[in-house]
């Protein structure tokens, strides 16, 4: 990890380098995080599983530096939410496969989409985010 940029109650950002064990220390600071903040073990285990997945993604097509971040939010209107989002220097959004049950790969998209209320992608002047937000109960 090459930097945290922003811990708090309600949102968390790290930084990672494009590198093999970027994937890994992901997972761990966003399960510690969401640990931190008491969330449900349940929400905490498909965020770790997702972030992983969208990390991968980015070690695997973009170069540059990974950015995660998590956002607590409770709006008074609706039910608490995690949005997370997964940057690279990369502006080409990912594309959504169906991959066959021998594939190896091309899953990630899949998971997100069926394990979340909402997700997306946006670019940005320095590539693009995805970004995935699942409701919290209790």
């Amino acid at each position: 990890m090459s930097g945290v940029i922003d811990i708090d109650g309600t949102r968390a950002e790290w930084t990672f380098p494009a590198e093999a064990n970027a994937v890994r220390a992901a997972r761990h600071v966003v399960r510690d995080t969401l640990r931190t903040w008491g969330l449900d073990p349940g929400v905490r285990d498909v965020t770790v599983l997702l972030v992983s997945e969208l990390v991968t993604n980015s070690l695997r097509y973009a170069s540059g530096p990974i950015g995660v971040r998590l956002i607590h939010r409770e709006p008074t209107e609706s039910a608490p939410f995690l949005l997370v989002e997964v940057s690279d220097p990369l502006p080409d959004p990912p594309t959504e496969r169906a991959a066959s049950p021998d594939d190896e790969g091309g899953r990630g998209l899949q998971l997100v989409a069926r394990s979340t209320r909402r997700w997306g992608t946006r670019r940005d002047t320095g590539g693009k985010t995805v970004w995935f937000e699942l409701a919290l109960t209790g």
